[in-house]
């Protein structure tokens, strides 16, 4: 066994906006627990959690990175995530593995669009949170303010853990009442109002509280810290300068006894279907290790010596190297040859791992991201709760540049996609395109230098046509009949079938189409109804008047006519087909393209040029605010197909101080002139044979 247990680890997330600090807090605390040697640093490009080779060059973590280290007898799995909007699932991904998530602000810049998305993620997610104000030796005299900031942002509840010193060189501990003379505010109102919000939660320690006042000990409030900490009752918040390491020793101290373990983080979003056919129910891993071992991959990655590397979480349970485990429904057992722990690019083999350890497994291509192993095929139907993932909305097309490099460049694509969610890559029939999306213009930009620098291969890339969707605003009907003689048995098969707008339910699973059978009499055999509705599907793939595909149609069958001997699939599949061409025709098709809801920071001078800058994209500010430090925030919705070179543009007009954050909001109507345009130039559809 370890030599340690559940009770003695602490797995925390860093987070927040790109610039923060995080990379450099992680090397901070690797080199105070003497994990490392010297620190490095992000500009020179030797961290231990920035190591691939696109991270050096652009001076920024593009992946989520994992490091480990022991202080004051607790193991440390500290996960360091990107923090440019592009990159955020990667951020996203890492939520499963951890029972804290640590927010790290910099005192520079304050509460930046990142920051305020991922703390969203924290709440959906029923994640404890602490906030971390980094850079406070350079912005101490900013930290006052931001700290009404994030009061005024985020909840009264984020109250300070520990102050500045006037100097900035160090902290004054609130929790334990260390000295010291404060840069603002007082040591006693801060401590009181920190054992106030605490005591809330537990009567007895209120109880205590109001009799013995300011003497109660420190250990007295641990589990009642704890428990506000993981009902959001409390959000500390920790000032550090991780550069210099003012404020460090305090904040690895907290972290090493406020920070939830294992067996005191909220429950996990297992979900176990018991029955085959039966409804999902709730299931919570128990962080045992005599348990049945459960465990979750949250991330898959490809080492050049190892391989494919998977980590995973273990929740429940003891996996050992050699270990025979089973895949979600796999009915086949996979062997676990090796366990690693991660530090960085290297990994170092363990002959075992239990419940709160986050590990690599290796060299098993069964592996996929949101995958559950597990020991019992009592589990085959237990899935993780998965982190909803941003939709990417950047597209361009994609060909190779040499040709010959088709069959390498799907298989290395396949890998980008399996490692990273938020890379999707289709082929549009209607287009004639393959579409690569990803989060942004830098995601895009990345993924292809990791293609060139991992594969040796290239792509010639060029902007996509839009994607649009077709889909009807009216009732309609349509019928044909499909006949056809060539010398013996022929073809007959006859369809009367109406067409309506259909809105999917939350139950329909992404469902385009919602296909009824409401024949009497036997007028179409049952056997037939499977060959109408491929027929019918077959149009919603390519388009009925575009060749664009469609959604949100209600089809129902209400009539047709059969033949004996002549009727036979194919001539269903050709008259479903016809029949819904002929039903959408006439039921006023429209053309919908999508459109993204836009979250952009600027300074405020930028406000009106962005604002109208919306207005020529055809798009719409929602709503602005004016934040603290002569910045804005703007909320907008615009079409997808405006918003290509957005990155570039808002540089342009903000002296590059500008960011922002895209997300699918809605599909809308493309004006007429435009959808006349495209219908126009359809081609039609083929005659069948």
């Amino acid at each position: 066994m370890p030599s340690y247990t559940p009770a003695d680890l602490r797995n925390i997330l860093l987070a927040g906006h790109a610039g923060s600090g995080k990379t450099t807090l992680a090397e901070a605390m690797l080199h105070r627990a003497g994990a490392i040697k010297k620190m490095g640093t992000v500009e020179e490009g030797n961290t231990v959690c920035d190591f691939e080779d696109e991270e050096k060059h652009h001076k920024h973590s593009l992946y989520t990175t994992i490091v480990h280290f022991e202080h004051e007898g607790v193991y440390f799995d500290v996960l360091d995530t990107p923090g440019t909007p592009d990159f955020i699932g990667q951020a996203f991904c890492a939520f499963p593995a951890v029972e804290a998530c640590c927010l790290v602000v910099g005192a520079d810049k304050g509460i930046q669009t990142m920051t305020r998305r991922l703390w969203r993620k924290t709440k959906s997610r029923n994640m404890p949170t602490m906030i971390v104000v980094n850079k406070m030796d350079d912005h101490t005299g900013d930290c006052e303010e931001l700290l009404e900031n994030i009061r005024a942002v985020f909840g009264e509840e984020c109250l300070p853990a520990n102050l500045p010193t006037k100097d900035g060189k160090d902290v004054v501990d609130l929790w334990e009442k260390t000295q010291g003379e404060v840069a603002f505010s007082s040591v006693n109102d801060a401590h009181t109002a920190l054992v106030d919000q605490v005591v809330e939660v537990d009567e007895a320690l209120m109880a205590t509280y109001l009799e013995q006042g300011e003497n109660l000990d420190p250990k007295q409030l641990h589990d009642a810290f704890e428990k506000a900490l993981r009902q959001a009752h409390i959000v500390p918040v920790f000032f550090v300068s991780a550069r210099t390491g003012a404020g460090l020793d305090k904040l690895m101290h907290a972290f090493a006894r406020l920070c939830p373990s294992p067996l005191e983080g909220n429950p996990r979003p297992f979900l176990l279907q018991m029955e085959e056919g039966g409804q999902e129910k709730e299931w919570v891993p128990t962080p045992d290790p005599n348990e049945t071992f459960v465990g979750h991959i949250y991330k898959v990655t490809t080492d050049q010596f190892v391989g494919k590397l998977a980590l995973m979480r273990v929740h429940q349970g003891t996996l050992k190297a050699g270990d025979q485990v089973y895949l979600n429904d796999g009915k086949k057992a996979v062997r676990v040859a090796h366990l690693y722990k991660v530090q960085g690019k290297e990994h170092t083999e363990i002959a075992e791992a239990i419940p709160g350890d986050n590990i690599a497994l290796a060299k098993i291509e069964d592996l996929h991201y949101d995958g559950v192993l597990h020991a019992s095929t009592k589990l085959s139907n237990l899935r993780f709760k998965s982190v909803r993932m941003p939709r990417p909305m950047y597209g361009v097309a994609i060909e190779p540049k040499n040709r010959g490099d088709e069959v390498k460049i799907n298989e290395a694509l396949a890998k980008l996609k399996e490692e990273d969610p938020t890379f999707h890559v289709e082929r549009v029939s209607a287009t004639k395109q393959t579409v690569a999306h990803a989060m942004g213009e830098l995601h895009m930009r990345v993924l292809l230098e990791r293609l060139h620098n991992r594969f040796k291969l290239d792509l010639a890339t060029e902007p996509p046509k839009v994607a649009y969707r077709e889909t009807i605003s009216a009732k309609a009907e349509g019928h044909h009949r499909h006949k056809k003689q060539t010398g013996g048995a022929g073809q007959f098969g006859e369809v009367m079938l109406r067409v309506e707008p259909w809105v999917p339910g939350e139950d329909d699973h992404n469902e385009r189409l919602l296909f009824v059978d409401a024949t009497v009499g036997g007028s179409v055999p049952r056997q037939f109804m499977p060959a109408i509705e491929k027929g019918v599907r077959a149009i919603l793939e390519h388009g009925a008047v575009a060749g664009y595909p469609m959604s949100g149609v209600k089809v129902e069958v209400y009539d047709g006519k059969y033949h004996p001997v002549d009727s036979k699939e194919i001539a269903f599949v050709t008259a479903g087909k016809r029949a819904f061409i002929d039903a959408v025709e006439k039921a006023k098709p429209v053309l919908l393209e999508p459109f993204v809801e836009v979250e952009v920071t600027a300074p405020a001078s930028s406000m009106g040029d962005i604002s109208g800058d919306f207005s020529s994209k055809r798009g719409h500010v929602v709503d602005t605010e004016i934040l603290p430090g002569e910045q804005c925030l703007i909320k907008a919705k615009a079409p997808l197909s405006e918003m290509n070179n957005y990155s570039s543009q808002l540089k342009s007009m903000t002296a590059g101080q500008g960011s922002f954050t895209m997300d699918y909001s809605h599909d809308e109507r493309t004006p007429p002139n435009i959808q006349q345009e495209i219908i126009a130039a359809f081609e039609g559809h083929a005659e069948d044979e």
